[in-house]
């Protein structure tokens, strides 16, 4: 059984993001606001549906999904396009396929040495993101 994902998390690096919001097609201007982020995560498990809350002081999303359930998605704020995604477990993985106008697209969550990790993809661009766990939690 893999890791539990859930609780609060910080980001404490974010390496390549400007070059996935470029695959993404993000604006100059909003890659230049997104860069200058720190964003948390919040996850949390009812039953077999999670839900994955990225917050920062900018802007917010949320997304809610079944494990090996594929559902549509609108990625609003981000980069507002809808993709049909289904989230899977590969090993200790959580990782999700995003199909749609960007290819090779899609995302996946694990927990190593205590930290969160993220990998975003997109058209050959990966942004690996760090998280730790807040305290008290």
């Amino acid at each position: 059984m893999p890791a539990s994902l859930c609780g609060t998390w910080e980001m404490i690096s974010n390496v390549n993001f400007e070059g996935y919001m470029i695959a993404l097609g993000i604006s100059p201007y909003l890659r230049k606001i997104a860069l200058r982020l720190k964003l948390r995560k919040v996850i949390e498990q009812q039953g077999d549906r999670y839900i994955i809350k990225t917050c920062s002081t900018f802007r917010n999303y949320t997304i809610a999904f079944r494990v090996g359930q594929e559902f549509e998605e609108f990625t609003q704020g981000l980069d507002n396009r809808h993709v049909k995604s289904l989230v899977t477990w590969e090993g200790n993985k959580l990782v999700c396929e995003q199909i749609g106008e960007k290819k090779n697209r899609g995302w996946a969550h694990w927990i190593e040495e205590d930290k969160l990790h993220l990998e975003l993809y997109c058209e050959g661009k990966v942004c690996k993101q760090v998280f730790k766990r807040k305290v008290n939690e």
